[in-house]
């Protein structure tokens, strides 16, 4: 049964929509009644069945294909979402990849800037194409993915990947100073160990994550619907008074 929700005919864009988190986050934005665009880099199948199970609720529904570190991508990804559902009101910033672990005695400059590229630069740009549209309406979200990483540093071999996740943190904190006085609120998530997404089950093994999950106050691990539930909230809010917010998922084991 589909909700009425404050999310109801709202048009949503989530990056990265079709695989791990973001296939939960863009799951639950239709079944809540949302209009989606559906940006992905490889999951082309998994895309297009999001489509058809939008389209079967009677929702809009688009499946983008693009590289956001390219600038050119992400422009043409706002411009397909606004020519196909009409407008935009909520983006969520799901896109990012650790790409693989690296010791700093091991990093090349070049694997330093692919990172920080998928990471944060195609976060930039997206935003950077989406802010007129978000800014015509009266309110409009933003949500991005951050990480437990960006706040404690993560496990060895995430240098490059927990420091764009930093900067995630007080891009987030930035933004929403920029963009209140548009109408505009930007939060943040920053979930910690997540299982049952490809980024878990290429980057940690089975004896990181029991280790991670027996330190975890709640004596479990998160999933993708538990990320999801949280970006909707943000996203749902985009009329109160939260913005420049990050909120923590990790079952409690980092909660300063």
């Amino acid at each position: 049964m589909q909700s009425t929700t404050k999310l109801t005919g709202k048009n949503v864009l989530i990056t990265a929509g079709a695989q791990g988190i973001g296939e939960a986050i863009t799951k639950h934005f239709i079944d809540h009644g949302a209009h989606v665009a559906i940006h992905y880099f490889s999951s082309a199948d998994t895309a297009n069945e999001l489509t058809d199970y939008a389209t079967s609720k009677g929702l809009k529904a688009v499946a983008i294909s693009g590289d956001l570190t390219k600038e050119v991508d992400a422009i043409n990804l706002v411009n397909k979402t606004v020519e196909a559902l009409g407008g935009l009101d909520i983006l969520i910033n799901n896109a990012g990849s650790l790409v693989a672990r690296k010791l700093l005695g091991d990093l090349e400059p070049d694997f330093w800037q692919k990172v920080m590229d998928i990471n944060m630069t195609s976060m930039v740009l997206v935003t950077r194409a989406a802010r007129p549209y978000l800014a015509k309406n009266e309110n409009s979200s933003i949500v991005n993915l951050a990480s437990l990483a960006g706040r404690k540093g993560g496990h060895p071999g995430s240098l490059v990947y927990a420091t764009s996740k930093g900067a995630i943190l007080t891009f987030t904190r930035a933004l929403s100073t920029e963009l209140g006085g548009e109408g505009v609120r930007v939060n943040a998530v920053a979930p910690g160990l997540i299982l049952g997404t490809s980024f878990h089950n290429t980057h940690t093994t089975k004896e990181s994550a029991a280790a991670t999950t027996a330190g975890i106050p709640i004596q479990r691990a998160g999933n993708a619907d538990d990320v999801a539930r949280a970006v909707l909230y943000l996203a749902s809010e985009y009329d109160g008074f939260i913005t420049g917010a990050t909120l923590d998922i990790n079952g409690g084991v980092y909660n300063m």
